[in-house]
This record gives structure tokens, C-alpha cells and sequence, in this order.
């Protein structure tokens, strides 16, 4: 699969015009990993779903939408971005209809564990509704099931397994690890398939590539195979890196091809987040002060690590950061500080080709997916302005104040 050659990430764009801090995504990229995702879900024959775990931006949805199935949401909130802004309405309870639907568009909602007021709020958004547990399954079936009486709606039901298998590196991030609260073995679930359940729901990649998912796949198949004549649709979850340079997105068409001819009657999912928004954005700082402790030089921003980038503590990881190098590599080191409170808001060091001074740009890559949907305003801290760029004109879609602050304590 050839693809168009590949857009810098904004930068043509003037970082003076930007304000700060701010998030800036880049519709040209968002729209050509949509169209990535596209061609993947024509040539496998399977469906493509939008996880807003990963990227929430709604005001972009229009670059991403034409290309994709749906969105899958991880409880009702995120199920009623993707019904209103996503979907547009279609299909939808009769609340939500509005008069520029998306046609066809579904909406897939999972969560660990559904209270009962959760469920009865998400019911009317959703299309498929996955439980994580048998227990869970017996617990709100009645109810899906009164829904489905009462309104005329089908909503597919599904149950999350867990193969036992994953390659994934990072504990935190690993789904299938042993003792895991995600999805059910086979041990738990029992030899039958329970009542109820149309189709089946696993997730054990993160951030990796098509062979990992083939050889995913192959443990599936082994643990809960004898249950797919049973069922009507097989969702593989998200982690797949479909849109990253080095990804073979041929053995993950040949793969799910290959799935479809041993099971024609299943219809297959993909939900990527990462994917879908990876490489389109930055975050744009600005040196507020330079200062030096012991031999420490520190540059401190008007971004954090544990309000706008918690990846940075967390896995932990380690940003791009445009024109700047490891320590030593430029005459200019630096160790990044965030200006909140908490000691460990630390980005890390890195080196300069010149000094910096306050007001200085500071542009971390990457930083659509996994950022703006796991942000905080601990502190008071300012939060990131939301912009899009489209290689003409930059515009300000939402900026942060004291009254988002306050709305939500109040």
C-alpha cells in the first residue's frame, strides 16, 4: 500500500502566531492518517472505529469521519461526543436526531465495570455495548434487553476476553498482564459461551505493529476459536500503529483477510486512537525563566508534565522536541520544568544549538493523541489553547480560563 509522501508536521507554520501554551493539530496529517485507515478498512474488508480514549478533538471529526465506521467510547460521556459530534445523530435515539446525519456510522462503548445509571445514560448512544466480565454481563443483560423491548432498538452486546497474550513492554499499558482487571480468561468465562453475547472484544497491543497482532491473533483464536461460529463480529481492539511509517500494513490486510476466509460470517473491528491522530500535533511552550541549581541548568515552561503531557511520568516517556538534541549534543543543556507546585514536574534534559531566554518557542512533537484527552488543570495551571493549522491559516478553536477552572468544582 503506497501512500502520498509525508507531510513534516506544521513546519510551515510561524510559532510567533501561536499562542502559548497551545495544542496544534494539523488537518493535513489528520486527514491523511484518516485516509490511511481508509484504505486499510477497504482492502481488509473489516470496520474501522475512532477511539476517543486516544483522540477527543471533535472539531476535527470532519477530516476523520468520511473515512471511518464510527467511534468507540469508554463510557456515556465519551458515547455522546461520538453520537453528537461524530455520528451526527445516525443512528441515534430520537433525543439526539438531527438534520445532517452521518449515515451508517455506529457507536461502541466499553467500559471495566457499568453502574446502573451509566448504563441506562449510555443505551441510547450506543450501538454495541461490550461488558467486561460475565458477572457484568448477567448483572445489566435484563436491562439491555428492556432497552431493546422498549425503544426498538437492536443494541449487539459483546463480552471483552482476555487471551493471555501481549507483547507489550510498559506494565502499566499491558492489558493481558497476569491478574489483569481488562477482559476475562477462558478460565473465568467457562467452557460455553454465555447467553446473551453477539460478538467477542480484545485489546492486547499498544503502540505496536502487524506481526505482533498476527501472532495476537493466533492466541485468540486458540483460547475462545471453538466460540466464533457462535458469535457475529470479532472486535481486535486498538495499539495497532497503522499509520506509522514503518508499518506493514500489507501483513495486516493479508492478516484480517485470512481471519475473514476461515470465518466469513464474522464482521471484524479495528478501533485505533494513536493511530488516527499520531504525528499531527505539537505543543507549543515558552521559557518563562532561566535559573541554575548546582550544576543543573533549568529552563522552566508555561507547560507541565503532569498537567498537559502525563505520559512524560507515567510510562515514562520521552517527547520530541523540534530543533533540540540529547544532552550534550548542542552546546546548550537544559533540564525542562514545568510551573506547577508538585517537585517531580520534570520533562527532562535536553540540548540547544543557541541559549534560551524567556519567551523563547519550546514545540514538543507529537502531541495530539494521548495528550489533550488525559489533561488536568491542577494548580490552575493554564491550560493549552486548542488550534488547528492547514498549512494557510491557523485558527484558534478553543482557549481556557478561570471559568473552566471553577465549573468544574463547583
Amino acid at each position: 500500500m503506497s501512500d502520498a509522501p509525508r507531510i513534516t508536521p506544521i513546519d510551515d507554520l510561524d510559532w510567533r502566531l501561536v499562542p502559548s501554551p497551545a495544542f496544534v493539530v494539523d488537518r493535513r496529517l489528520l486527514r491523511r492518517n484518516a485516509e490511511i485507515l481508509g484504505r486499510v478498512r477497504q482492502d481488509a474488508g473489516c470496520k474501522v472505529l475512532l477511539a476517543l480514549k486516544g483522540f477527543a478533538m471533535w472539531s476535527t471529526f470532519d477530516e476523520i469521519a468520511p473515512h471511518l465506521d464510527g467511534a468507540c467510547a469508554s463510557g456515556p460521556i465519551e458515547a455522546e461526543l461520538a453520537r453528537r459530534e461524530f455520528c451526527r445523530g445516525q443512528p441515534a435515539s430520537r433525543a439526539l436526531a438531527d438534520d445532517s446525519p452521518r449515515g451508517g456510522h455506529e457507536v461502541h462503548t466499553y467500559a471495566p465495570a457499568f453502574s446502573e445509571v451509566d448504563l441506562a445514560e449510555t443505551l441510547p448512544l450506543t450501538d454495541h455495548l461490550v461488558f467486561n466480565s460475565p458477572s457484568q454481563l448477567a448483572r445489566h443483560l435484563p436491562a439491555v434487553d428492556a432497552y431493546r423491548a422498549a425503544s426498538g432498538r437492536h443494541i449487539e452486546v459483546g463480552l471483552r476476553v482476555n487471551p493471555e497474550y501481549s507483547e507489550v513492554e510498559v506494565a502499566l499499558y499491558d492489558p493481558c498482564a497476569p491478574g489483569s482487571r481488562l477482559g476475562s480468561t477462558r478460565a473465568a468465562i467457562g467452557p460455553d459461551l454465555p447467553a446473551g453475547v453477539d460478538g467477542l472484544h480484545f485489546h492486547a497491543l499498544c503502540e505496536q505493529g502487524s506481526a505482533t497482532f498476527a501472532r495476537v491473533l493466533a492466541h485468540v483464536e486458540a483460547r475462545f476459536g471453538d466460540w466464533f461460529p457462535k458469535i457475529r463480529w470479532l472486535n481486535c481492539g486498538g495499539g495497532h500503529w497503522i499509520t506509522k511509517p514503518d508499518y506493514d500494513r500489507d501483513l495486516l490486510v493479508q492478516t484480517i483477510l485470512d481471519l475473514r476466509r476461515r470465518h466469513p460470517h464474522l464482521t471484524i473491528y479495528l478501533e485505533p486512537g494513536e493511530a488516527a491522530a499520531v504525528d499531527t500535533g505539537v505543543l507549543v511552550a515558552s521559557v518563562l525563566d532561566i535559573h541554575q541549581s548546582g550544576d543543573v541548568r533549568l529552563a522552566l515552561l508555561d507547560v507541565s508534565a503532569t498537567c498537559h503531557m502525563p505520559d512524560v511520568l507515567e510510562m515514562p516517556y520521552r517527547p520530541t522536541i523540534h530543533g533540540a538534541a540529547d544532552p550534550g549534543v548542542h552546546p546548550h543543556t537544559y533540564r525542562l520544568g514545568g510551573p506547577t507546585c508538585l517537585a517531580g514536574d520534570v520533562l527532562g534534559d535536553w540540548s540547544f544549538p543557541a541559549p534560551l531566554a524567556p519567551g523563547d518557542r519550546v514545540v514538543f512533537a507529537d502531541m495530539a493523541h494521548y495528550t489533550m484527552v488525559k489533561t488536568t488543570m491542577f494548580n490552575g495551571v493554564k491550560h493549552p489553547a486548542l488550534a488547528t493549522w492547514d498549512g494557510e491559516r491557523l485558527e484558534i478553536v478553543r482557549r481556557f480560563g478561570y471559568a473552566d477552572f471553577r465549573d468544574r468544582l463547583s
